[in-house]
């Protein structure tokens, strides 16, 4: 629809037509006042005809031409007159009247506010509105039509097509950008977007919502965030007073443990005579003290696997022994009381108390001990070819325990416990020396242990009146009738270990050899009838037939029932240790015949 319209204003002193051509073309009509007197307009709200004549113009228009020049019109004969001949004066007057046409925006004709008067033309500019009209082939745009749908599936652009009033081979096209988008819609990415979700723009106001965009049109809708906004703030300052709460709680919690952790450890001090150890320390002693390394009990169990059965290594009647390993990677062997009883804890801080004045390469060394645990620990240096009775009575058949190994072994028991009884600042009675607890290192070298149950004694004592306590078959019969152990009672025990390296059988072991009989009465008895060689162990009889005799004489000695005609400890070793001089020494062969004749009375 074509918005235009052509505007005429003035009153002619000649009438005149003002004719449009082009297709459909129509006459101007005019109308004049009745006594032919100009009519001025001051406001042209809308025009009836009275001097001024408007037109739409018809769409389609190719040319459009306006003519003034005066005509007069045709009366009923087709002649032409002058309706204004009579009043000269007039036409005079009408001749100077300004006239006037232009085409105009009829939505602005309508709602003018211009003065439009045939005497005072101020107008300058009016607004016109051009309208386009494309014409095509009916063919051509059907193919057009065709290729925007192939080309742009989800167009952007809407065209319509309607009959065009010139010819009907034609058709016009109209195209149209989609709601939401603006722009050239006859070129092919003319249309765009329009940025209705500008933060600029606020297209949904002042709220909250969220401005969502597709294909062009936009939604507010409700951010959920924001509706979510207060139970969030509740959420955290919850959670904030939690943490105010549970965080002191928890710092409290611990210090409290570790408040706990610390007098438990002072309990279990005390308990395992920690304060009995300082206070048998004397002040003399504060070098030994040193020496001790105070373990923690994690450091243990984790040395030990908290205490893994399978790194138990052996058990004794004072604790279970534990093989383990320190941070450092060192080897340790650490021994764990089984009860935790007055008695038991004097023997721990005996042995303790007494390892500290030991240092010798034959007897095991304490490396240190830990007494916050639920029961003592000691930690000792690892000895890693088990004890003297799994190599004597567990033989191996990659390893053979020679004669001249096993007279090594017992010269070096005998040395460390004379070391013991003399040697050391007190006289030491061992009082449960057997094999198992003499351990070998990676040479095979002798090194004594267990001391739970050793005692230490004043240089003028011979003895100590004490509870019966010992290993069934290396029990001293004297002292298990006096209740009085000597420093010839570890000599007894020690000629039992002698016999065992000689015959190879265990000290408590009934065979159908002894018919009933005990190791020392089965081996003594062999000796009287001489039949001693008949009990040696198979490796022994290899060796050297006066060694052999020298230490079976020693052991028989050793085994004597009165303690007084024992030899010490002392003289055992200088008689095993004449053994090795035999080449060519004469004392060493006085020795074993001084020896053999007194066996022999």
């Amino acid at each position: 629809m074509v918005r235009d319209s052509l505007q005429q204003i003035g009153h002619p002193s000649h009438s005149f037509p003002q004719k449009v051509e082009g297709p459909s073309a129509e006459y101007l009509h005019r109308r004049h006042t009745p006594d032919n007197k100009p009519y001025y307009f001051r406001k042209l709200l809308s025009c009836d005809g009275l001097d001024c004549c408007h037109t739409t113009i018809p769409s389609y228009t190719k040319d459009l031409i306006i003519d003034f020049s005066p005509e007069a019109f045709s009366n009923n004969n087709g002649t032409k007159g002058n309706r204004d001949n009579n009043n000269g004066a007039k036409e005079n007057y009408d001749n100077r009247i300004c006239k006037y046409a232009f085409v105009a925006d009829q939505e602005w004709l309508r709602n003018s506010t211009e003065v439009l008067s045939p005497g005072v033309p101020g107008m300058t500019h009016v607004p016109v509105v051009l309208n386009w009209d494309l014409l095509y082939n009916l063919d051509y745009v059907k193919a057009l039509e065709k290729n925007i749908m192939s080309v742009i599936p989800n167009s952007t652009v809407v065209c319509n097509t309607k009959q065009s009033r010139s010819t009907r081979d034609e058709l016009s096209l109209f195209c149209r950008c989609q709601e939401g988008y603006e722009g050239n819609p006859y070129d092919l990415h003319g249309c765009l977007a329009v940025s209705e979700c500008d933060p600029d723009s606020k297209p949904c106001g002042r709220r909250k919502d969220v401005c969502v965009k597709h294909r062009g049109i936009y939604k507010c809708i409700e951010d959920s965030s924001h509706s979510k906004t207060l139970p969030m703030i509740v959420g955290f300052g919850t959670g904030l007073g939690v943490l105010l709460i549970i965080v002191p709680a928890l710092a409290f919690y611990k210090f409290m443990m570790k408040r706990k952790d610390v007098k438990r450890k002072e309990k279990f001090f005390k308990r395992n005579g920690g304060l009995l150890l300082q206070k048998q320390m004397s002040p003399s002693d504060g070098a030994s003290m040193e020496r001790i390394k105070l373990f923690n009990a994690k450091e243990l169990e984790k040395a030990t696997d908290h205490f893994n059965e399978d790194r138990i290594i052996g058990q004794g009647g004072q604790g279970t022994v534990f093989k383990g390993m320190l941070a450092d990677g060192k080897i340790v062997t650490v021994k764990r009381s089984k009860v935790v009883d007055e008695a038991k804890l004097t023997e721990f801080i005996n042995e303790v108390l007494i390892l500290l004045q030991i240092n010798h390469r034959n007897v095991v060394k304490l490396l240190g001990c830990c007494l916050e645990t639920d029961v003592p620990l000691l930690v000792y240096e690892f000895v890693p070819n088990g004890n003297l009775s799994q190599l004597i009575h567990d033989p191996h058949e990659e390893f053979t325990l020679t004669w001249e190994m096993r007279r090594r072994i017992a010269i070096e028991v005998t040395g460390a416990l004379s070391y013991l009884h003399s040697a050391a600042s007190f006289p030491i009675f061992h009082r449960d020396i057997k094999s198992t607890n003499i351990l070998l290192d990676e040479m095979y070298r002798a090194k004594v242990a267990d001391f739970g149950t050793s005692r230490s004694v004043n240089m003028d004592q011979t003895h100590l009146t004490t509870k019966v306590q010992g290993t069934f078959g290396y029990l001293d019969p004297e002292y298990f009738r006096s209740s009085q152990y000597t420093e010839k009672s570890d000599v007894y025990s020690f000629g039992v270990v002698l016999i065992e390296l000689l015959t190879g059988e265990k000290a408590v072991h009934v065979t159908s050899s002894r018919k009933g009989r005990s190791l020392v009465t089965h081996f003594i008895d062999s000796m009287d009838e001489g039949r001693l060689c008949e009990i040696l162990d198979n490796e022994v009889k290899k060796g050297s037939t006066e060694e052999i005799t020298v230490a079976a004489n020693l052991a028989r000695r050793c085994l004597h029932l009165n303690g007084r005609e024992r030899p010490t400890m002392k003289e055992a070793a200088m008689v095993l240790e004449g053994t090795q001089m035999l080449e060519g020494d004469s004392y060493s062969i006085e020795l074993i015949e001084a020896t053999s004749v007194y066996v022999s009375e």
